[in-house]
């Protein structure tokens, strides 16, 4: 028997780093307290488009078993002009495949928005049971209204080489990027951060199409200045890992939640928890023990 508990966090570095945006692994037997990969050295690079790859999100395919990381086609080291690729920057997403979680096919571009997209940032997948497709999300500024707001685009695929046409998720009065979901129950919890006021926002779906209803959490409303949300089960427990970056200042913390449907989180203490080193967005999947133990032993 496989035996599960064990977790993988996949992530990027930032920009400040020569070698930052990039793929890292950091590995967990509780999902707080981790232990950085490869010593943290990437683990898979982006030679293709702007040759960065960055928010890099991880799903497993459950009719093939096969492992996924789609990512941001973006590097920002030593550069500043944020403005610029919010309107002509890549329209594509970096898509890159593996059976064992140690071997990853090198990471390839694969166009999802049409000309008038001016960016794809920080791509996230659901896999729903409903239609037997993955859809995927993320975050774009279009000429619609000449690049002044970010929106949250969709798309469906079978495969990650395929997309329909994308078409709006999410829009608000605000810019809205770095949308996670997960499904509990009969409802899908999602995570955006609002771009104005520099919070995380939390909302239930009773599908992934349907109108959402918002959760009032005073614990992500008294947090500002935070981004890339990912959030997982703790495994065999009643118990929810939010992640959130605090990107000018500490960098990722977690915050606990026992009543995910209630929106009620708390953060832990510095003491209850070890972060991996440089941990910029990513996101944590559920491995078994066997997956832990040969990531930890391989050479990248």
């Amino acid at each position: 028997m496989k035996k599960h508990g064990y977790y993988l966090f996949t992530y990027f570095a930032g920009e400040k780093y020569a070698d930052g945006e990039s793929i890292f692994f950091a590995v967990s037997r509780d999902g707080l307290h981790w232990q950085d990969i490869n010593d943290n050295h990437p683990i898979l690079t982006s030679n293709t488009g702007t040759h960065g790859i960055r928010d890099p999100f991880i799903i497993k395919n459950p009719r093939t078993n096969q492992y996924t990381i789609i990512g941001t086609d973006l590097k920002m080291h030593e550069a500043d002009n944020w403005g610029e690729v919010q309107r002509i920057g890549s329209r594509s997403l970096l898509i890159s495949n593996s059976d064992d979680l140690l071997n990853w096919s090198a990471p390839q571009l694969i166009e999802v928005a049409p000309e008038g997209f001016g960016c794809v940032w920080a791509p996230e997948a659901t896999y729903d049971p409903v239609t037997n497709q993955f859809l995927v999300y993320w975050s774009s500024k279009t000429n619609e209204d000449d690049y002044k707001k970010q929106r949250v685009y969709c798309a469906t695929t079978l495969d990650f080489t395929n997309f329909s046409s994308p078409k709006l998720m999410i829009e608000k009065d605000h810019s809205t990027i770095d949308t996670t979901v997960i499904h509990y129950r009969d409802h899908y919890y999602r995570f955006s951060k609002d771009e104005t006021d520099k919070r995380v926002f939390a909302e239930r779906l009773k599908q992934l199409a349907s109108t959402p209803q918002p959760v009032t959490s005073p614990a992500l409303t008294a947090l500002s200045g935070v981004e890339g949300p990912t959030i997982y089960k703790l495994v065999g427990q009643s118990k929810w890992v939010l992640l959130l970056d605090n990107y000018s200042k500490s960098g990722y913390f977690p915050l606990l939640s026992n009543n995910l449907p209630k929106g009620e989180f708390k953060q832990l203490p510095e003491s209850a928890y070890h972060m991996p080193s440089r941990a910029r967005h990513g996101t944590v999947i559920s491995i078994t023990q066997e997956e832990y133990q040969r990531i930890k032993n391989h050479q990248f």
